[in-house]
């Protein structure tokens, strides 16, 4: 009787102080299984963190053109697209690197007035071409930025730049043993505290991973600071993975 009053105890006291655990006992007289679906046992979760340096830039650029007619538009377009292919080859950019994103050729209205009436009228077509591209030189970035707006003039667009690693999977698992190491020696904490005889694991879900960063760019803004390249950094980012164990109670 006195082992299930610790048990109790310590999970008050867990639940007051925010800590994540959980210990739920069958009863002496109950069997060890399940109990209205929820499994018996030692509930604990932990945490892993690890902090990586990106090793790959990812751009969303590419050109927006208007014009009076469609023709004209595409045009121009498809002229400032390929100057800015050609600047990002030069670059190093191979073409396995570079995806269409995005393209639209959209009619823009104005409103007109005629006869009194204002209505809203076609007056002109725009023709957006967007390109995903995998920058693996990662301090070639500014320049490569540079380089694209300089090619497409005025037509060039930059959405934004994001930041990722090319194989995660090692930060992954150095993030997962940290996590399972700290849900472990938890659960051999409650069992040490309380007398009880800790079991296998008969639960194992994860959460979290690594995800690219991604940051907002000013084409305007970049420009008008009259740097002679445009300083992209990737500064550094932490992986996060969580885990929570179930562990039985012999």
């Amino acid at each position: 009787m006195k082992r299930y009053f610790l048990l109790w105890a310590l999970a008050l006291v867990l639940v007051a102080g925010g800590l994540s655990a959980c210990v739920s006992v069958p009863a002496p007289e109950s069997g060890p299984a399940q109990d209205g679906g929820q499994q018996r046992g030692v509930w604990v979760s932990g945490e892993g963190k690890v902090m990586v340096v990106p090793d790959i830039a990812l751009l969303s650029v590419g050109i927006e053109v208007q014009a009076a007619s469609v023709d004209v538009a595409q045009r121009k377009a498809s002229e400032a697209m390929d100057a800015a292919m050609k600047a990002l080859n030069s670059g190093g950019v191979a073409d396995k690197d570079i995806k269409t994103q995005r393209f639209s050729v959209q009619p823009v209205y104005s409103s007109v007035l005629k006869e009194g009436v204002r209505r809203q009228e076609i007056t002109g077509y725009q023709v957006s071409n967007m390109v995903s591209v995998k920058i693996r030189a990662i301090d070639k970035a500014g320049a490569i930025i540079d380089a694209v707006a300089r090619a497409g003039g005025d037509a060039a667009r930059i959405n934004n730049v994001s930041f990722t690693v090319e194989d995660p999977s090692k930060y992954l698992n150095e993030a997962r043993e940290k996590a399972l190491r700290e849900a472990m020696a938890k659960a051999r904490q409650i069992a040490e505290v309380t007398g009880i005889s800790l079991g296998k694991p008969v639960s194992i879900t994860e959460s979290g991973g690594f995800f690219p960063i991604m940051r907002s760019f000013d084409l305007k803004a970049a420009a008008a600071s009259g740097a002679p390249s445009t300083p992209i950094s990737p500064g550094e980012t932490e992986i996060t993975l969580n885990v929570q164990m179930v562990f039985s109670i012999k």
